[in-house]
C-alpha cells in the first residue's frame, strides 16, 4: 500500500461517518432495506437514526406470512420453529397474527428429555409462551388447530397455494397497523351461543342481509392462543377476527355439493371478480369441509386452490379444512349486493366458503 492510499482511507472513512451521522435521506434509504426487528436495534444508534427508523416503519404496511409443511426436526411444531427464524426477516411491525396449524401433529404428545423424559404436549403453555415472545407485547395472536391447512408458501404472492389434509403444516399471517383498517379479535363463550332456532337465528341473519358485512369461517378442533380460563375443558366457544374500516372490502362465494369438478370450481370462484377488489394488499381465505378436497374430486389434488390461483394469480390464499363451514354467498359492490343464496343459514356441510378480503 502506498503512502497516498494510507492517507486517503481515513479521509473516506470520515466522509462516510459524516454522511451516516448527518444526512437523513441517505440513512432512510439504507434503513429501507433492513428488516423490522433489526430496524429497532439500529434506532438506538443516535437520534437521527431513531427518527429515520420511525419514518421507515410508517411505510412498512404490507402483509407478510410464514408457511411450513413437512415434519419438524425439533420438539416443537414446524411452524413454531420456523417462525423464530423467519420473523427476523419480515418488513412490518405485526399488530395482529392469525396462525393455523394441523391438529393431528400440534396436539400430539412428544417426548421432552428434561424432567425424566416426561411426555409433554406441543400445545403446552411453554409452546404458546414461546410463540408470544416472537411478537410485540401489544400484538393480538389468534392461534387455531384444525384438521387440514390451506396455505401459500413463504415468498411472493404468486406462489401456488397448496391444500394439506394430511401431515404437518401451518401458517402465520401477520397484519400491520394500517390506517382505515381495524382488526379486532373476538371471543364468545359457549354459553353465549345462540340456539339453532329460526327465531334466534334471525337476530344475526336479518341485520346481516341489510348491511355490507361478510361472515366466513369454519368449525375447528381447538384454539391455542390466546389461552382462556373462562371456558370449560374441551370447549372454547366462538373466536375470530373482526375486520372493519373504510378501506376494507370483501366478497365471498359458496362452492356447494353441486360443485364437484375443477371446471365448476373455477367458474364459481370467478364470480368473485365481479366485486372488482384491488389486487394489492388482498388475501384469499378458503374454509372447506374435510369431506371435500382430493377425495371429493375423484382423487384429484389441490383442485380448489388451483382454481383460485387461475382466477387470482397474485393473491395469496390461506385457510382450513374443518368440520363445518360458516359463510354466505355475497358479492358486494358500491351500490348493490349480489346474493346467490337466501339468508336463512350461515352453516353448511360439504361446502367451501371462498372469500376475498382487501385491507387498503
Amino acid at each position: 500500500m502506498t503512502e497516498n492510499q494510507e492517507l486517503n482511507e481515513p479521509l473516506h472513512d470520515s466522509k462516510a461517518a459524516y454522511v451516516l451521522s448527518n444526512v437523513a435521506e441517505v440513512v432512510e434509504r439504507i434503513l429501507n432495506f433492513v428488516p423490522t426487528k433489526s430496524l429497532f436495534r439500529m434506532a438506538s444508534v443516535c437520534r437521527l437514526w431513531r427518527n429515520c427508523a420511525r419514518r421507515v416503519l410508517r411505510t412498512q404496511q404490507q402483509l407478510a406470512w410464514v408457511s411450513v409443511c413437512g415434519p419438524s426436526t425439533t420438539e416443537a411444531h414446524s411452524l413454531c420453529s420456523t417462525l423464530s427464524e423467519e420473523v427476523e426477516k419480515v418488513f412490518l411491525l405485526p399488530k395482529t397474527v392469525l396462525a393455523m396449524v394441523d391438529s393431528a401433529t400440534f396436539s400430539g404428545q412428544v417426548y421432552c428429555y428434561r424432567q425424566n423424559k416426561a411426555k409433554r404436549s406441543r400445545q403446552s403453555p411453554d409452546t404458546v409462551e414461546e410463540l408470544n415472545l416472537l411478537f410485540p407485547k401489544d400484538c393480538d395472536i389468534l392461534g387455531i388447530t384444525t384438521p387440514g391447512i390451506v396455505l401459500t408458501p413463504t415468498g411472493p404472492c404468486s406462489s401456488p397455494p397448496q391444500e394439506y389434509q394430511d401431515g404437518e403444516a401451518g401458517f402465520a399471517v401477520m397484519f400491520p397497523s394500517t390506517e382505515g383498517v381495524h382488526i379486532k379479535p373476538f371471543h364468545f363463550l359457549q354459553e353465549d351461543h345462540l340456539p339453532d332456532s329460526p327465531e334466534r337465528s334471525r337476530v344475526i341473519l336479518e341485520p346481516l342481509a341489510k348491511t355490507k358485512a361478510l361472515i366466513a369461517g369454519g368449525i375447528v378442533e381447538g384454539v391455542f392462543s390466546p389461552p382462556r380460563q373462562c371456558c370449560s375443558e374441551g370447549s372454547y366457544g366462538v373466536v375470530g377476527l373482526a375486520l372493519s374500516g373504510p378501506k376494507v372490502q370483501g366478497a365471498s362465494v359458496l362452492l356447494d355439493q353441486e360443485v364437484n369438478s375443477a371446471k365448476a370450481a373455477e367458474a364459481t370462484i370467478r364470480r368473485l371478480s365481479a366485486a372488482r377488489i384491488p389486487e394489492k394488499n388482498t388475501l384469499g381465505f378458503m374454509f372447506a369441509c374435510v369431506g371435500r378436497g382430493q377425495n371429493y374430486y375423484n382423487n384429484q389434488p389441490n383442485v380448489e386452490a388451483d382454481a383460485f390461483r387461475k382466477v387470482f394469480p397474485n393473491t395469496p390464499l390461506f385457510g382450513l379444512f374443518g368440520n363445518g363451514e360458516i359463510g354466505c354467498d355475497r358479492i358486494i359492490k358500491d351500490d348493490y349486493t349480489l346474493c346467490d343464496t337466501d339468508m336463512d343459514t350461515l352453516q353448511h356441510e360439504y361446502t367451501t366458503v371462498m372469500t376475498l378480503v382487501h385491507l387498503g
